[in-house]
Formats: structure tokens, sequence, C-alpha cells
């Protein structure tokens, strides 16, 4: 199991067993999937330019990953939505290609930039794994009073090591 990330003299470090780099890549091609590009309107200048739709995903999950930027003006939020999501979208993806072309068993070292993308896709993946489980506040005493026999006991402890991980990176890069 990984000893989290540390910093190193370019960036960051990790070592990361076969398993855990298995469950990374499953995890993150799952979110990359879940934010392909979105919807663009009929008129051919807003498609080029990346202009997508005004509304809201019906998805929870996406519904998270890209919130509301105008919670009391539905106007506001579409308008900003429409010009931004797109990029929004580019990013996560953007990240979460770094993280797979780099995510591989043993010593891991990446750069700055790259912990940075990784720290970013990370949170994506807890983003939404803690909307699917229905993550609250309590969280780690849901866990602890857990039985390994339940079902759900695998997913909520892979959420906690990808917070471990997350907290990790933090540090290391800071």
């Amino acid at each position: 199991m990984s000893t989290g990330f540390k910093a190193a003299r370019d960036g960051v470090s990790i070592h990361l067993d076969a398993g855990e780099v298995s469950i990374l890549r499953s995890l993150v091609s799952q979110v990359l999937g879940l934010v392909e590009p979105g919807t663009t309107g009929d008129d051919p200048l807003e498609r080029a330019l990346g202009i997508g739709s005004a509304t809201p995903p019906d998805d929870p999950v996406l519904a998270r990953l890209f919130p509301s930027a105008y919670a009391e003006d539905d106007e506001a939020a579409g308008e900003f939505r429409r010009y931004t999501e797109a990029t929004l979208r580019d990013g996560k993806r953007a990240d979460a290609t770094t993280l797979l072309e780099t995510a591989a068993p043993g010593r891991l070292t990446l750069t700055a930039e790259q912990g940075q993308a990784w720290l970013r896709a990370l949170n994506d993946v807890r983003l939404a794994l803690g909307v699917r489980l229905e993550v609250t506040e309590e969280v780690h005493e849901e866990i602890a009073s857990m039985s390994e026999d339940d079902p759900r006991y695998p997913a909520f402890v892979t959420y906690d090591w990808l917070t471990y991980l997350q907290d990790s990176l933090v540090r290391a890069l800071w």
C-alpha cells in the first residue's frame, strides 16, 4: 500500500503497487467518460467556438463536477455555463489524461505541473465517488463502524484512500 506522496527535487514522488495503479486508472477512466465534450447549439459558429448548452446537467455527478455559478440567478448561471463548461471539460479531460499517461507501478516521480494535474484529477474522482456514495462529513465515522462484509465497504475504503492520496499530494506540493 502506498505511503503517499513525498516532495522530490523536481516535483513529487510516490510508490504505487499494480493494484493501486489499476484502481486509479479505472476510476479516472470512468470520470473521463463522464466529462466527454458536452452538447453545443445548432449554430455552426457556437459549435466552432465551443459554446455549449445553458442547461445544467441532470446527472448528479456532472452537476457536482460542473456546479452552477449563480445559485440564485438561473439566467446568469445558464449564460456562464454556456461560455465556460466546454473549457472546464477540456481541463478535466487533460488532467485525467495526464494521470492515465503517468500512472505506473513502482516509484513514480511527477513534475510539479503533473502533480497539479493529478491533484485536480483525484479531486474529480473523489467528487464523483462521493456523490455516488452520498458521502457526508461523517464519512470517517461511517467507515469505522462499517462491517467489512458490507457491500459498500470497498467503495468507502477506496474513497478514504483517495482522500489520503489527495491530502499527501497537497502537502508534498506545498
